[in-house]
């Protein structure tokens, strides 16, 4: 089917806009109302929206099958790794919010 692929590609791309609108809404509340309330979902949505820009790269500029079978398995690698270090970094440290707002506060 030719359409099952493009309606794929379309969806895909909504789900890349709205959560790119969702990181926008999550600025403000994570600034007025920093917790873990917004932490986790921030973590999670930094760590897809990472995921999705730098398989644009991969997509981009890998090329051949088996580099790209291994572009893609780092790829998941780090983006799996990079959530679970900011979930462990909201669980055992301040959270994310928390730790700009001290970044800010230091003028760093």
């Amino acid at each position: 089917m030719a359409g099952s692929g493009s309606k794929a590609a379309s969806l895909h791309w909504t789900a890349e806009r709205v959560l790119s609108i969702a990181l926008l809404g999550m600025a403000p509340v994570a600034y007025f109302y920093p917790g873990p309330i917004i932490d986790y979902p921030l973590a999670a949505a930094l760590a897809l929206h990472g995921h999705w820009g730098i398989g644009q790269v991969l997509t981009d500029y890998v090329h051949g099958e088996p580099k790209i079978k291994l572009a893609n398995a780092g790829l998941f690698l780090l983006s799996t790794v990079t959530f679970a270090g900011l979930c462990y970094f909201n669980y055992n440290d301040v959270g994310i919010c928390k730790a700009i707002a001290l970044l800010w506060s230091k003028g760093l």
